[in-house]
C-alpha cells in the first residue's frame, strides 16, 4: 500500500510536467498574487517597525555648581556636542544666564528684577547651564533615557540634571492606527490571497475533466484519482509562493538602502523568517484545499 502511495505521489509530481503552458500560466498567476501581497506585507512591517522605535524631543538641562572653573566647563560642553541623537545645544556662562534672565523679565513686565540687575551683575548667583535637545530613536526609551541621565550626572562639577517628558504624539497615532485599520486590512488581504490562488489553482484543473472521467469509468478509486492532482496543486501552491518570496528577496535588496539618508536613517528589513514560510505554506494549504474541493465534486 505504501508503495502504491508512493507512486501517485510521484505521478502527483511528474504531472506537474503535463500540459505545461497552462501550468506555467498559473503558476505565474500564483507567484504574482503572492508576491503583491509579500509587498504590501513588507512595507508594513517596515513602516510598522521604524514608527514603533519611540521618537520625539526630550530636553536635558544640565547645572553646574556655581564655583565650577568655565575652562572644565567648556570642556565638557565639546565633549557633550557629540552626543547621539542631539540636534541641538545651547550654552550658558553664568553672565549669558544672567542676561538672558533679565531680557525675560523686561519682556515680561518685571521690573523687581531689573532693579537690581547692577547688584545680580557684581553677585552673580547663577551657575554654568546647558540645555540639551535630543530626538531619541531608541526601541528602549527607559534604557536611552537612564543611560543619557546618568552620564550627565557623573559629569565632573554637575549640580542637577533636569529632563522634560517625551513627546511621541506620532508613535502613538501609529499605533492607534495599525490596530484600528492596518492589522485588519492585512487579515483581508491573506483571505484574499488565499481565495485568488485556490480560484487559479482550482481553474487549472477543468482541463483534466476529461481525464478523470476515464479514470472514473475505468473503475480507479476516489483516492487513486485524487491524490496526484492534490500533489499537483500543492506543489503548484508551494513553487509560486518560492518564487514569490524570492522574488521579494531580490526587489529588497535592491531598495533596502534607498531611504537610508539623512534625516531619516531608515533601513528596510526583509520579513521575518515565520512571515516568510507564511508566504509559503499558505499558497501550498490554498492550492491542496482548492485541490480537493475541485477533484471532490
Amino acid at each position: 500500500m505504501f508503495g502504491v502511495f508512493c507512486k501517485l505521489f510521484a505521478r502527483g509530481i511528474r504531472d506537474f510536467g503535463l500540459h505545461p503552458w497552462a501550468q506555467l500560466l498559473t503558476l505565474a498567476a500564483v507567484t504574482l498574487v503572492t508576491f503583491l501581497s509579500g509587498f504590501f506585507l513588507l512595507c508594513f512591517t517596515n513602516l510598522n517597525q521604524e514608527l514603533n522605535i519611540t521618537r520625539g524631543e526630550v530636553v536635558y538641562q544640565v547645572f553646574w555648581k556655581a564655583d565650577t572653573g568655565m575652562d572644565l566647563v567648556k570642556s565638557r560642553w565639546d565633549e557633550m556636542r557629540h552626543l547621539p541623537w542631539l540636534t541641538e545645544m545651547k550654552t550658558f556662562t553664568p553672565e549669558e544666564a544672567l542676561d538672558a534672565l533679565l531680557k525675560e523679565s523686561q519682556t515680561d513686565g518685571g521690573k523687581s528684577i531689573s532693579a537690581h540687575a547692577g547688584w545680580l551683575k557684581e553677585r552673580n548667583p547663577l551657575p554654568p547651564t546647558a540645555m540639551l535637545h535630543f530626538s531619541p530613536h531608541e526601541a528602549d526609551l527607559d534604557a536611552w533615557n537612564k543611560a543619557t541621565h546618568g552620564y550627565l550626572e557623573k559629569l565632573p562639577g554637575v549640580e542637577t540634571v533636569r529632563a522634560n517628558p517625551l513627546k511621541d504624539d506620532l508613535t502613538k497615532a501609529w499605533k492607534a492606527f495599525a490596530n484600528s485599520v492596518m492589522w485588519p486590512v492585512i487579515g483581508f488581504l491573506a483571505f484574499l490571497l488565499a481565495l485568488v490562488v485556490g480560484n487559479t489553482i482550482k481553474l487549472s484543473l477543468v482541463h483534466r475533466s476529461d481525464e478523470i472521467d476515464i479514470l472514473q469509468l475505468v473503475g480507479a478509486r476516489n483516492w487513486f484519482i485524487r491524490l496526484p492532482l492534490l500533489v499537483t496543486g500543492t506543489l503548484q501552491g508551494i513553487m509560486g509562493g518560492t518564487l514569490a518570496v524570492g522574488l521579494l528577496w531580490l526587489a529588497w535588496y535592491h531598495l533596502k538602502d534607498v531611504l537610508n539618508f539623512s534625516p531619516l536613517f531608515m533601513e528596510l528589513h526583509f520579513l521575518p523568517f515565520e512571515q516568510s514560510v507564511l508566504l509559503v505554506a499558505l499558497p501550498a494549504l490554498m492550492g491542496f484545499v482548492s485541490s480537493w474541493i475541485a477533484v471532490r465534486n
